[in-house]
């Protein structure tokens, strides 16, 4: 939890990983040219006192998660949300066993999310079921942009992605996660448009479909899409650490969703470890809008609340502390 000017805020860190891109864990070139995108973008909206050695950014293990997250960066809860990436790493970039026996042994701190590729199609559909099972799960992550066997990505709305959703409303695992964000090399731009998110969101209503990374660099089509499908929610991952390299941008990036989606549909993540959840929080709970920007509301603590953790509480039934609740607005 995080206390500040006599308000506490339960911190929920809804998107989070642990992974390993050492050189001995690189299928080949493609892998290096991953990690070194991730270290870019660490580098570069970093504050200077948070860049870490690249060589402790390739792995970084377990325990320093726990720290990083729990110990340092007042976050309760936090959810793996992992992304495989088999045709550049042997053993998957997201280090799915590591993180799952993580999250076995830290139940009160950690979710585990997994993931599936429809071009696996019934293979994969049958391993996804046995997944299902096994890690309990409530939620997966998806990377459209994934390359396999010729293939440099897909869509939601294909056939057989239809049908793991299809699985997926059978199973449970209501909350479908999707990188739908800036590029990373060497993936391909375009396969990380929003565009089928609409069809999927309007055909599986079901199901929560939560665009992590907002969207950017597409934030308008984006929030044209979320303000017709209730189901649709916004992941801030990327989009926080601008609050301090570009905060002007942040603004207008928070400014709009809230405006579009409202302070429900909107889950702080610190795509750690990207970036570590402790400035982020700070900073998020001190960041107002500026007075200039006059077409967007100053945001409320209780905004900010919602935000930080009590909307991706909610999604995923984790208990919060009564004291913590946002009191709901009685209806006009």
């Amino acid at each position: 939890m995080y206390s500040k000017d006599g308000d506490t805020y339960f911190i929920l860190d809804a998107h989070i990983a642990l992974w390993d891109a050492r050189p001995e864990n690189r299928l080949n070139i493609h892998g290096k040219q991953f990690i070194d995108c991730f270290y870019d973008y660490h580098r570069n909206l970093s504050p200077e006192s948070e860049l870490w050695p690249y060589d402790e950014f390739l792995y970084y293990g377990g325990d320093r998660l726990m720290k990083d997250l729990f110990t340092d960066g007042y976050v309760d809860h936090a959810i793996f949300q992992p992304a495989h990436l088999g045709a550049f790493y042997r053993t998957g970039f997201g280090q799915a066993e590591e993180a799952f026996a993580l999250a076995e042994r830290y139940p009160d701190k950690l979710t585990y999310n997994h993931c599936w590729d429809p071009r696996l199609e019934q293979a994969g559909l049958d391993q996804l079921r046995r997944d299902a099972e096994r890690f309990r799960l409530k939620g997966c992550k998806l990377y459209t942009a994934e390359w396999r066997d010729g293939s440099r990505g897909y869509k939601l709305d294909d056939l057989w992605s239809y049908r793991y959703l299809e699985a997926c409303q059978e199973l449970g695992i209501r909350n479908i996660h999707i990188h739908k964000g800036p590029t990373i090399r060497p993936l391909d731009r375009d396969a990380f448009d929003v565009a089928d998110v609409d069809k999927a969101a309007t055909d599986f209503p079901e199901l929560n479909f939560v665009v992590e990374h907002c969207g950017l660099p597409r934030l308008e089509d984006f929030c044209w899409i979320a303000t017709q499908e209730p189901n649709v929610h916004a992941g801030l991952a990327v989009a926080m650490p601008f609050i301090h390299s570009r905060p002007r941008y942040f603004a207008q990036i928070i400014g709009e969703l809230l405006y579009w989606l409202d302070e429900d549909r909107i889950q702080f993540s610190s795509d750690y470890a990207l970036w570590t959840p402790r400035w982020l929080v700070e900073r998020f709970v001190d960041f107002q809008i500026p007075e200039d920007m006059t077409e967007y509301a100053p945001i409320t603590v209780d905004q900010k609340k919602k935000i930080l953790g009590l909307n991706a509480a909610a999604m995923y039934g984790i208990d919060v502390p009564e004291s913590l609740a946002v009191a709901e607005r009685a209806a006009a």
